[in-house]
């Protein structure tokens, strides 16, 4: 009898472990959206019993498309912080390089302006319509992250989609910059786009952070663009980052407006999302 009572009392744990594993897993999965003649597949993850009001988070992929791969960087944090994590891929089929991905899909091959709806920039507020409509999300606002390519894509939003309804930003790593000049052209500048003086004064007053792991610093990254313009910036992402901070600030300045952006540096770590996630979650979500 002590023997089988000692077997149903495993078993009974064995069974309440398997349970408690069981609802600790979240729920992931993906679903497509259709907008501007884009089709644009969106990862999600929901951690278990979360609330139909916690934040919701975007995190932009970078130049290697590999969305599925964000989405697993980002699981752990959002279990212990607590938010509906989503994760767009804007494929290259749909978005052929990073003119029509991360630089925002403005401009056709022969340099012709393309309709707003046609704008890679232009996909993540239908994105959060069908995250509310399908995930059962009764959020108003959302938050946002991009790392490398992603985070050129996140830097460039803010001017482009002034009415989004994003309430805070992180761009960590990004390999060059859109400086905020309305006489450079783009991409380098907002000159030829419908950026003005109104829009950079907005971006400037939105609580953006610019993130740099201090190890970035590897000039010959084979995923870094070197060009004239780039290279006025720095040799490396973390040069780069710095160079574009406080020249956004030289320029909110110009202008007399409000600058509510921050500079914030990863120690030892380079070129990698999954090490400086963490430090994007804590920006975030402080709390």
């Amino acid at each position: 009898m002590p023997r089988l009572t000692a077997l149903v009392r495993f078993l009974f744990l064995c069974g309440a472990l398997a349970a408690a594993l069981f609802a600790r897993a979240g729920e992931r999965g993906h679903f497509t959206i259709g907008h501007g003649g884009h089709e644009l597949p969106v990862w999600h993850y929901r951690p278990d019993a979360l609330g139909a009001d916690a934040p919701v988070l975007f995190v932009i992929h970078g130049v290697g498309r590999n969305a599925e791969d964000y989405l697993n960087d980002w699981i752990a944090l959002a279990d212990a912080k607590k938010f509906l994590l989503v994760v767009p891929e804007f494929t290259k089929k749909e978005f052929p390089g990073e003119e029509a991905f991360n630089s925002g899909n403005l401009f056709d091959a022969t340099g012709k302006p393309l309709p707003r709806d046609a704008w890679s920039f232009s996909m993540i507020e239908p994105a959060f319509d069908a995250v509310r409509a399908k995930l059962g999300s009764t959020r108003a606002d959302y938050f946002l992250y991009g790392h490398s390519a992603g985070a050129q894509f996140v830097q460039r939003f803010l001017y482009f989609v002034p009415d989004a309804r994003v309430s805070r930003a992180v761009a960590a790593n990004a390999g060059w910059y859109m400086l905020p000049e309305l006489d450079r052209a783009f991409p380098y500048g907002v000159k030829g786009t419908p950026v003005d003086a109104v829009a950079l004064r907005r971006a400037f007053a939105f609580p953006f952070d610019v993130l740099l792991g201090d190890a970035d610093t590897d000039a010959k990254h084979p995923a870094l663009r070197h060009s004239p313009e780039a290279d006025a910036q720095g040799l490396c992402r973390f040069a780069r980052g710095q160079y574009f901070f406080h020249h956004a600030k030289a320029a909110a300045a110009a202008l007399g407006a409000p600058f509510q952006w921050m500079l914030s540096v990863v120690p030892n770590v380079a070129h990698n999302n999954k090490g400086m996630a963490p430090y994007a979650a804590r920006l975030l979500f402080p709390h």
